[in-house]
């Protein structure tokens, strides 16, 4: 059974690193074109990398700058992928940031810009993505769904987070957004899921792997008893972006080694 997005185009947001890197190299390699989205000329370095990698082992795409957070700029970068690649089919919006606080000494501009960036972004995104959707319809040559958006949300949608309020709002406000799209656009055959990874070797949260000690209370946490990897979400993102997964949508699906399962009760709690 192969997971083929052949024809397809996928935009991937904060694609430079991290499990966007993964999802971007995964995506192409069941053959749609990637756009590989950063923010800033200082992750174009990581852009081109990527997209090398992709290019090298038979892929297509290209990079592009685009702060997901920024209005002008996301309707922009759909403007010019539909101008260059005809189309969108996929979106996977995944760019994310964290500025990390004690709740009362959390500043409003640490709260606006997770949510500007993690949520504000993915709205925007969804809406252009699905107004191009709409626009072209339904192409059997291509899909039998209209279009296809996957959320990258976080374990931390359903799991409390302290030192992380704006994190996790964010991330629970994904939950809505996904599932209010799906309700609002099912009859349009455009479906739209989350990815809630658990714990994915990153640079993100490189403190919490970087030292043995660190991953050794890492570990703790996850019953499968190994750190995730960007292929991880890669794959799974591949999957549901296919016509294999023609009906799933609305939903959140965990990639996390089982660490909602809250392994500290593992012992009786």
């Amino acid at each position: 059974m192969e997971i083929s997005l052949r024809n397809q185009v996928a935009v991937v947001t904060g694609a430079s690193s991290g499990i966007g890197s993964g999802i971007a190299k995964s995506l192409a390699s069941a053959g749609a074109a990637v756009i590989v989205n950063h923010s800033s000329e200082r992750s174009l370095d990581e852009a081109q990398a990527v997209l090398k990698e992709i290019t090298d082992a038979g892929g297509n795409g290209i990079t592009y700058q685009c702060d997901v957070s920024r209005e002008d700029q996301v309707i922009k970068m759909f403007q010019d992928t539909v101008s260059q690649f005809g189309t969108v089919d996929i979106l996977i919006n995944n760019a994310g940031i964290q500025k990390d606080s004690k709740f009362t000494e959390m500043t409003l501009d640490q709260w606006n810009a997770v949510i500007g960036v993690n949520l504000t972004g993915q709205f925007l995104c969804a809406r252009e993505a699905i107004k191009e959707f709409l626009r072209r319809g339904i192409d059997p040559s291509r899909s039998i769904a209209c279009g296809k958006i996957i959320h990258i949300s976080s374990v931390h949608e359903i799991i409390p987070w302290a030192g992380h309020a704006n994190y996790a709002a964010s991330k629970g406000a994904v939950r809505m957004l996904m599932q209010t799209l799906a309700q609002e656009y099912g009859a349009d055959k455009i479906r739209v899921n989350s990815i809630c990874p658990g714990a994915i070797q990153t640079p993100i949260n490189k403190d919490a792997w970087s030292t043995q000690e660190a991953l050794s209370s890492l570990l703790s946490l996850i019953p499968y008893n190994r750190i995730g990897q960007p292929q991880d979400i890669g794959n799974l993102a591949a999957f549901l972006a296919s016509d294999l997964a023609d009906y799933i949508t609305g939903t959140s699906i965990f990639v996390d080694g089982a660490m909602t399962t809250f392994e500290s009760f593992s012992t009786g709690g």
